[in-house]
């Protein structure tokens, strides 16, 4: 199984932190002074993590050029200044309450980004332009908000648009999950359903987090391994889109590539097959009858009077006959058996049956032809003429058969 190279990066810090650790231990036994420990920011190392995301995000999209993908590099692009906003000190108290609601609104217009990229990958259209004009006015809210009433008002609103809009997303990709069976969108449903929960949690504990910072390390660990697993799941789809797409490709390719051959052995106006396709299976039935020991037979239908219709009624209505006969014989020859169009007003049948047979089923094919009740609406006069021949055991060309059965064709026609 192959490793992709971002995979890497939590396994070397991992071994490297214990290797400091170990190294640090040593060097404490041994008397030698350690360096002291840095203070690092979670919110700042939020806002780093976010920053590498983004920028994986952006090798992404600069191969696949996806609108879902760009969405997502808006998404977790915000997060960096969100987190930036929240970790800096601020001297004035408004300041302060303003930063809070600026970053509820960049939080806010992050799940927004995130939804956006499951609608467009869905095409389900749900985010429209005249829909987006609300965020600038949700932004000023969401300020005005955090500095009248203070920045718990404002994260209690802010946690409640991002929660709904974080279940809607993970709603879209669960539907992606059922339609396309992608792994990375099952991953990204759970991301999402994980994420609105814990915001609806915070809007729930903000009080106690704001005055004493209960339960503030719980929820930021559970928020980094959910956006941990996010950019994992996000990666898994675009391989995953890719697959799909070149599966979806091939699928086409071998549709087009079956309606070429079905047009290359049929005719279009009929939809009996052509000579082509005789010469592609008269080996195959030859063989098919001699292994089997069954017999076949050869018909070879002619229409009357189909040269005075084309002259006298135009060839319109020479299709129409045409098509009326091709459709007759495909009614009363079995599907087991082909029927040709072999070429202006001929048709030919190759059955399996005897020669007697055969003979019987000419007659019935001409006057079940001529007793038909919609025969009416053809022009008067037509009818067929059929010749029929058995193919004698150990024949290898049907050719010379279909030559004789076209004789006693016209034979048929001159004694009508």
């Amino acid at each position: 199984m192959k490793l992709r190279p971002f995979l890497l990066i939590p396994v070397f810090v991992f071994l490297t932190s214990n290797f400091v650790l170990l190294s640090s231990s040593a060097l404490a036994a041994q008397g030698v002074p350690t360096p002291p420990n840095i203070p690092i920011s979670p919110r700042r190392a939020a806002a780093f993590g976010a920053t590498i995301v983004t920028g994986l995000l952006a090798l992404q999209y600069a191969h696949r050029r996806k609108p879902f993908i760009l969405l997502w590099l808006a998404g977790w692009g915000l997060i960096v200044p969100m987190m930036l906003l929240l970790a800096r000190g601020y001297e004035s108290v408004t300041a302060s309450r303003a930063a809070v609601g600026a970053a509820q609104f960049l939080g806010v217009c992050s799940a927004t980004f995130y939804f956006w990229s499951a609608d467009v990958y869905r095409y389900t259209r749900y985010v429209q332009p005249h829909r987006l004009k609300a965020l600038p006015a949700l932004g000023v809210l969401l300020i005005v908000v955090s500095i009248a009433l203070g920045p718990a008002s404002a994260l209690v609103l802010g946690f409640l648009i991002t929660a709904a809009l974080l279940a809607a997303t993970g709603a879209l990709y669960a539907a992606i999950v059922i339609e396309r069976h992608m792994i990375g969108a099952g991953l990204i449903a759970f991301v999402m359903f994980g994420l609105a929960v814990s915001n609806v949690t915070a809007t729930v504990l903000v009080s106690r987090m704001l005055t004493s910072g209960e339960f503030v390390f719980e929820i930021t660990t559970v928020n980094a391994v959910l956006y941990t697993f996010c950019a994992l799941g996000i990666h898994q789809l675009v391989f995953e889109d890719m697959t799909y797409e070149l599966r979806m490709t091939n699928r086409r390719l071998e549709s087009a590539r079956e309606e070429l051959l079905q047009a290359s052995i049929t005719d279009p106006l009929t939809g009996c097959h052509n000579r082509r396709f005789l010469e592609q299976v008269m080996y195959r039935e030859l063989q098919r009858h001699r292994r089997f020991n069954l017999a076949m037979s050869l018909l070879f239908i002619d229409i009357d009077r189909f040269k005075a219709i084309n002259d006298s009624l135009g060839h319109d209505a020479g299709d129409r006959v045409l098509q009326y006969v091709a459709r007759f014989l495909k009614r009363h020859i079995r599907e087991a058996d082909y029927v040709f169009r072999w070429g202006g007003d001929e048709f030919l049948a190759l059955i399996t049956c005897t020669g007697e047979e055969a003979r019987r089923k000419a007659a019935m094919l001409k006057s079940n032809f001529d007793a038909a009740p919609d025969a009416v609406e053809l022009p008067p006069g037509i009818g067929l003429s059929v010749g029929w021949i058995e193919v004698p055991p150990g024949t290898n060309d049907l050719m010379p058969l279909v030559a004789e059965a076209d004789a006693r064709m016209y034979v048929d026609k001159g004694a009508r």
